[in-house]
């Protein structure tokens, strides 16, 4: 079974499972992991599912899209790694991904 880390602020690991009917901010949403608000719902349109990926996998992601890069700009927390789990989808391709929760702006 494929799965992926998620660390929240505190520095906790979660290992989630990973199904590819799902985001990343679903399967955090879907775990009770309330650190990510995630206001939207995944409609590309806010920040706070803000997460960094760790770089070790990030040429296994799809490019970032012009809408994404404009709302990380927004944050105070951007950095290279910076990523909106909303756009981030699930499947087999990402075993072993790892992210971590971006600190709430």
């Amino acid at each position: 079974m494929a799965q992926f880390v998620v660390t929240t602020r505190d520095g906790t690991p979660h290992r989630l499972e990973i199904r590819d009917d799902r985001t990343v901010m679903e399967a955090i949403r879907d775990a009770g992991i309330d650190e990510l608000l995630a206001l939207c719902g995944g409609c590309c349109s806010c920040a706070t599912c803000h997460v960094y990926v760790d770089p070790a996998h990030a040429d296994r992601l799809p490019p970032m899209t012009d809408d994404e890069s404009d709302l990380l700009d927004s944050s105070d927390h951007r950095t290279a790694q910076s990523r909106l789990s909303c756009q981030l989808p699930l499947g087999a391709a990402l075993d072993g991904l790892s992210v971590r929760i971006a600190p709430e702006d």
